[in-house]
């Protein structure tokens, strides 16, 4: 009992703490806008003729532009758009995107935020707004009732060097990412595995996974979950309870990776985040 209560704690408690994250100007319930960007000359503004249309209040019609060239962004402001980087009046810069785990440089413009993204050849600019109406509308996410037998112990059976699996996104866009092995566990008296990604920087893995809950209780496009870091022996533990939704149920400007194929079980597993459906707009 003890344990279980322990668990219950731990996760209301990374419950409370993924829907502040959600309930942020930077989470994914303010994303407004993804545009890619095209060779040359990309202007940006509220005009619709814009390559990257801002919406917003009192965004002006042309805010500047962004020059891509060789793989690398430009910004050209417009001197009287009152742009702001870091709370300071834009320049003509270069602008870094989020490949590989940098900061891309963060654009401010009223109440929007925006930056660049690089998927696979493609270079796009992602938009926030503070005031973006999924941010009020939002009134949490349902849950499958939190299930200690749902928190397993697997293990990570280790893949060859330089291993790589394909993962496709919801754009069409397809990238080689390095697995470390495949997460195999036990359940109805059956053996499962999940090929894993690199987690986060404690070591921990990243599941990318579709089962039998998926477009009816879950989200069709599957979910993700983090193990624990594996142990010297190779265990790991996967609790499904903290499985959670991709960026695209909340927005459709997000580009969430897909399950690959060997990913997707023919499984219940009934546990972690529901399908989630926003309140309409009044």
């Amino acid at each position: 009992m003890i344990i279980s209560e322990a668990h219950s704690a731990e996760v209301e408690a990374w419950r409370a703490a993924r829907d502040e994250r959600l309930r942020s100007p930077d989470g994914w319930l303010a994303l407004v806008g993804l545009y890619w960007l095209v060779p040359g000359e990309n202007r940006i503004g509220a005009h619709p003729t814009n390559q990257v249309m801002l919406r917003g209040k009192r965004i002006p019609p042309r805010v500047g532009s962004l020059w891509l060239e060789d793989g690398r962004v430009r910004l050209v402001p417009h001197p009287e758009a009152k742009l702001l980087v870091q709370g300071q009046p834009a320049a003509a810069m270069a602008l870094d995107d989020d490949a590989d785990g940098r900061s891309p440089t963060m654009l401010e413009l009223g109440t929007l935020r925006f930056h660049l993204i690089r998927r696979g050849d493609r270079i796009g600019v992602r938009v926030r707004d503070t005031d973006a109406p999924a941010l009020s509308r939002f009134q949490g996410i349902e849950h499958f009732p939190t299930d200690p037998s749902w928190r397993v112990v697997a293990r990570l059976e280790p893949a060859v060097d330089g291993a790589m699996i394909e993962i496709v996104d919801v754009t069409g866009a397809v990238s080689l990412d390095p697995t470390p092995g495949t997460v195999v566990f036990e359940r109805d008296g059956q053996r499962w595995g999940i090929a894993a990604l690199p987690g986060d920087d404690d070591g921990s893995l990243e599941l990318i996974f579709g089962d039998a809950t998926n477009g009816a209780d879950t989200y069709g496009g599957g979910r993700f979950v983090y193990t624990s870091p594996p142990a010297p022996d190779g265990s790991v533990v996967v609790d499904f309870n903290l499985a959670f939704n991709p960026p695209c149920v909340f927005s459709s400007y997000a580009t969430c990776p897909l399950p690959p194929a060997q990913n997707r079980l023919a499984l219940r597993i009934e546990a972690g985040e529901l399908n989630y459906h926003p309140e309409p707009a009044d």
